[in-house]
């Protein structure tokens, strides 16, 4: 019998990426809930719940009236100890859901830069994506705190909050290990406003995922796949 994970999404490309592969091989059937669209509810029952990333606040339910969903959501999982990946967007509204304050950052982190994994970091399933193993994508302009009862896993020097733990079960990332360096074509159209505000060098962007795309991903789905084998212990 194959295990669920419900997947919500705010924008079309920003998917699982090369995540798919190693939910596929552990057994999972994935389904899609579109934010803003879809009734989040029945995904508090999914054996796994996954909340990706998007270019709007963690903060703006009051532009965007469904973030209130995704409290919901992610309030009901998280008092459950219930299997939960928060990536970029995801991982704040998980740390806003927890209580921690979520707010603009110095700068936008746009581009690769590698991560330094703390301690707990190189214990973890991260230890297949720090900056020993690979660079890292990054495309946000917001941090948070980390919230009370969490541990911090990985940082970058313009980021300190990359990546926490709650618990075994509950992961938030701030960067985006799930890229597919295949489809960033679709990440440069989809983001080019946001790209030209922050002036941001496209083709160099473009040549450094090309250099270093194959690399994350391989390195990423080792990640991926030693998390997911450690929600069955």
């Amino acid at each position: 019998m194959s295990k669920s994970c419900t997947v919500v999404r705010h924008l079309m490309f920003e998917d699982l990426g090369t995540f798919t592969g190693p939910l596929q091989e552990a057994g999972y059937a994935v389904r899609y809930l579109e934010a803003g669209v879809d009734a989040l509810a029945p995904a508090a029952e999914a054996d796994l719940l996954v909340v990706l990333g998007g270019p709007i606040g963690a903060y703006d339910e009051a532009i965007y009236p469904f973030l209130h969903d995704e409290f919901a959501l992610l309030e009901r999982r998280l008092a459950a100890d219930a299997p939960t990946l928060g990536i970029c967007l995801g991982a704040q509204l998980m740390a806003r859901s927890l209580g921690a304050r979520v707010y603009p950052g110095p700068a936008k982190e746009i581009g690769w830069q590698p991560l330094t994994l703390t301690a707990a970091g190189e214990d973890s399933p991260l230890r297949h994506i720090g900056g020993a193993q690979t660079s890292m994508l990054h495309w946000h302009g917001d941090t948070f705190d980390l919230p009370a009862g969490c541990e911090l896993l990985a940082s970058t020097p313009l980021c300190t909050q990359q990546a926490f733990r709650r618990g075994t079960r509950q992961l938030g990332l701030q960067f985006h290990p799930e890229f597919d360096a295949r489809r960033v074509e679709q990440w440069l159209i989809g983001h080019t406003c946001e790209l030209g505000k922050a002036g941001i060098d496209i083709p160099a962007l473009r040549a450094e995922t090309a250099q270093r795309g194959e690399r994350l991903a391989m390195q990423s789905r080792r990640f991926f796949a030693d998390w997911l084998q450690g929600l069955q212990n």
